[in-house]
């Protein structure tokens, strides 16, 4: 190393020590003849005093510098508590400048917060100089502590770390695969893998019993907040299981991160609740527990009624506290709200404190208007925000706008973690065309009760599946999954695959169930959504070092690119394989 120290880490016992530092110029500041930096590097930064140093008036911010001096005590009056090393400052003999730096094009010095209000593109676009920043460098170290810590409770007890392929096959696991093609076999192509799910059940068929890998995930969807293209998982799976197995893990998994990582002790275990009451009380699979507001159900309230409004198969509301002071502006925000969201709008009730309620549905039937209040719940001073419509949309617009209520009127207790498991959720959903698609995945197991008959009642039965949700964000799922062929093959009948189509997409995992294959389950956590709660943001791009745009493109690289012809050539693009009664072959584009 060319340094003997990190500024960083300086200290008053320091005093005296002769030293040898190497970073940037966060900021200089000329007084009378003597010049102050302040040298930063990946430990934190350092007062430096620079006294008839000739070159230390020609630094700019973000030059590259070796400093040598000597380590002295601040004079009192000029400690600084907002560094570590406040106590310190570090005496130049020489300055070296070991590269200069153009003008950066956004604020470096003093942005502790991760986005500090800089543009997202142009932060990308130069995320090499967004990461000298302190708030996004904190947050990858954050990720990177965090991998530590999961890869030492893994390894405790007794997981092996095993990398599986990133060219494989291409198989429907939910989401468009990205596909690369094979220049040594024209019109053949490999997909990047959505995720191991198929390789870590071929490990347990192999007997390996514990796996666990960082995988990188790739899906073809588009960007949000909490979704991007390519994806890091920690993935698990395990045989000789049940579910007890796979909660007390990840208990014992996130107690560990939040315990070394935020110093805060993690109630266990984690509250338990069916989908079925989540999407009931919260209209969510994932519920926000830091807000105490449910929904309410009127539906059976308003069975037989002729206000046009909530003739339909779920009504429902929000009660608002407070919000009888709602004005005529913020009761329509609530309507463009529910409409941006492909709602019909809000129907609304203000309660006052005196006088006659008020609202959009005071021509509904006396009785139900008068009985409205009480079996929402509401009391005088507050709103009611209804909803009415098909039963899953409905609660689900519900559920959102609990939590927008929640957020505007400050309901969220923001220093508050709330854990919970989502179990039995749905085995099936309808697809557009009548039939039935696996909610998880194919390989899912039925609950225990509906082992023997869910292809008889595909819309009610029940999955061996399980989702860990933590302050309203799903932070991982997995599932017990299926390890007996005939089972296997009437999953596959439900959803429509023939046994044909079943040989064709998953025929290797198939005939390695022929052999003995272990009772076996698993769970896979998202890396950047788990580590982004840990650094403090929903954001997960925030937490990789090198992030796609909400585009899907890449700021830094202008990737993805055009390719030339001859690439195209030489990849095998321009080819079409041609079924043939004898077998494929295949020709040119422009043949």
């Amino acid at each position: 190393m060319i340094r003997s120290h990190q500024a960083g880490v300086l200290r008053s016992a320091d005093v005296g020590t002769e030293v040898v530092l190497a970073g940037w110029v966060a900021r200089r500041r000329d007084h009378g003849g003597v010049t102050f930096i302040d040298l930063r590097d990946a430990s934190g930064i350092v007062q430096v005093v620079c006294r008839d140093i000739a070159q230390a008036q020609a630094l700019r911010s973000e030059w590259c510098v070796l400093v040598r001096g000597a380590v002295a005590a601040r004079t009192e009056g000029n400690v600084n508590p907002a560094l570590a090393t406040g106590d310190v400052e570090v005496v130049a003999s020489t300055i070296e400048v070991l590269s200069s730096s153009d003008p950066v094009p956004f604020p470096i010095d003093g942005a502790d917060e991760i986005d500090s209000g800089v543009d997202e593109t142009l932060r990308w676009r130069h995320r090499y100089l967004d990461l000298r920043r302190t708030g996004p460098a904190k947050a990858l170290r954050t990720r990177a502590a965090a991998v530590s810590i999961m890869r030492r409770v893994m390894e405790a007890h007794g997981f092996l770390d095993i990398e599986t392929p990133y060219l494989t096959r291409s198989t429907p696991e939910g989401a468009r695969d990205f596909l690369v093609p094979v220049r040594l076999q024209p019109g053949h192509w490999y997909a990047l893998p959505q995720s191991p799910q198929l390789f870590k059940q071929l490990l347990m068929v192999a007997g390996l019993e514990r796996y666990y890998q960082i995988a990188r995930c790739f899906r073809d969807e588009d960007f949000r907040a909490d979704r991007t293209a390519e994806f890091s998982q920690l993935d698990i799976e395990m045989s000789f299981l049940d579910e007890e197995d796979i909660f007390v893990l990840t208990e014992e998994l996130f107690a560990a991160l939040w315990r070394e990582l935020l110093g805060i002790e993690l109630p266990t275990p984690f509250a338990r609740m069916t989908y079925a009451e989540a999407m009931r009380r919260y209209g969510s699979d994932k519920p926000d527990l830091r807000c105490d507001l449910e929904l309410v159900d009127l539906t059976e309230l308003m069975a037989g009624t002729e206000f046009r409004v909530f003739q339909a198969e779920h009504v429902g509301a929000v009660v608002v506290p407070g919000g009888a002071a709602y004005s005529r502006r913020e009761l329509d925000e609530w309507q463009e709200w529910a409409k941006a969201r492909g709602g019909k709008g809000i129907a609304w009730l203000l309660i006052p404190a005196d006088g006659e309620p008020k609202g959009s549905i005071t021509r509904l039937e006396p009785e139900r208007l008068e009985a409205l209040p009480a079996a929402a719940g509401a009391k005088a001073g507050d709103a009611i925000l209804f909803a009415a419509g098909p039963r899953r949309t409905t609660l689900e617009m519900l559920g959102a706008l609990r939590l927008a209520v929640a957020r505007q009127q400050g309901l969220l207790r923001d220093d508050e973690w709330r854990f919970l498991w989502i179990v039995d959720a749905p085995m099936f959903e309808p697809t557009e065309d009548g039939g039935w698609t696996a909610v998880h995945h194919p390989f899912t197991a039925p609950a225990v009760e509906w082992q023997d008959r869910f292809q008889d009642d595909p819309e009610h039965a029940l999955a061996r599946a399980y989702d860990v949700v933590g302050n309203g964000m799903e932070l991982g799922g997995g599932s017990i999954r299926i390890h007996r062929a005939e089972m296997q093959q009437r999953v596959f009948d439900v959803i429509g695959l023939t046994r044909e189509e079943a040989q064709s997409k998953f025929g290797f995992l198939l005939e390695a169930f022929r052999y003995g294959p272990p009772p076996h389950g698993g769970i896979a956590f998202g890396l950047e959504r788990l580590t982004g709660k840990l650094a403090g943001t929903d954001v997960i791009r925030e937490v990789m070092a090198f992030p796609k745009a909400s585009s899907g493109g890449d700021p830094l690289t202008g990737a993805p690119t055009p390719i030339t012809a001859q690439q195209r050539k030489e990849a095998g693009i321009d080819v079409a394989v041609i079924e043939e009664p004898l077998g494929t072959k295949t020709v040119s584009k422009d043949a």
